[in-house]
């Protein structure tokens, strides 16, 4: 009768080692796509590919809105603002803001456990920088696992190892969602005040950050009294921003 060590060495190694040779493989996999980006920029995201198809299917005349535009030509109050609005500390972190995280991921318990009791599904917050939001959309899917947190963080680390400062945000700009099919700045500039991402004022820029983390509902709700306060306190605190 096989020994268990004997079945450990003849059946369940090689299939770890198997395991972890593919995990290694992914992960070379995308630090050279991350290394490319430096002189290339990505042609989409996968969370851009994933809403192609619903709105291919759900839509079939819809419209994709995207240009890609050098940073130079990306309006600096838009810069500005965004990092305001999404990632305070942009320039300083490493990738991540443990404090931020830890922070979110109480607020979330809390919400949970709140929303359980009253029926419903709660409305979570993230805590993540500029870098693992561009990390998560480049590569993953929005399901919220350990596993997938786990590979934002080292894909996190990648981007920032491999690529500057001022590319991550570039990339940033012309690939994160401004609405329903609307993709980058430019894109943006152009649907919601008929101008180059170049030209747009402050105002315009505070605005425009304000609907980062909800961009669908504020596309349809662009009376919300939420999105003018929020917009009057990115305002008086852009002038302060550094950019890189």
């Amino acid at each position: 009768m096989p020994t268990f060590h004997f079945i450990l060495r003849r059946y369940l190694w090689p299939w770890v080692l198997t395991m972890l040779g593919l995990v290694l493989a992914l992960q070379l996999f995308f630090a050279l796509r991350i290394a490319a980006m430096a002189w290339l920029p990505p042609s989409s995201t996968a969370f851009e590919r994933t809403e192609l198809w619903r709105l291919s299917q759900e839509q079939p005349r819809f419209r994709w809105h995207q240009t890609w535009v050098q940073l130079d030509r990306i309006s600096v109050h838009l810069q500005r603002a965004v990092i305001v609005s999404e990632d305070d500390l942009f320039l300083q972190h490493d990738g991540v803001q443990w404090q931020a995280l830890e922070k979110a991921w109480h607020r979330n318990e809390r919400a949970s456990a709140q929303a359980q009791r009253q029926g419903r599904s709660a409305r979570l917050v993230g805590g993540s920088t500029i870098t693992q939001q561009l990390a998560k959309n480049l590569f993953l899917s929005g399901e919220r696992t350990l596993l997938r947190k786990g590979q934002e963080l080292v894909l996190t680390h990648m981007l920032e190892v491999l690529l500057s400062k001022r590319r991550i945000l570039e990339i940033y700009l012309n690939h994160v969602e401004w609405g329903e099919g609307i993709f980058g700045a430019q894109a943006a500039a152009q649907h919601y005040f008929s101008k180059d991402a170049a030209k747009l004022s402050e105002w315009e820029a505070a605005r425009l950050a304000v609907m980062l983390p909800r961009p669908k509902w504020f596309e349809k709700n662009p009376n919300s009294p939420y999105w003018a306060d929020r917009s009057e306190v990115i305002l008086s605190r852009m002038a302060g921003v550094k950019t890189p």
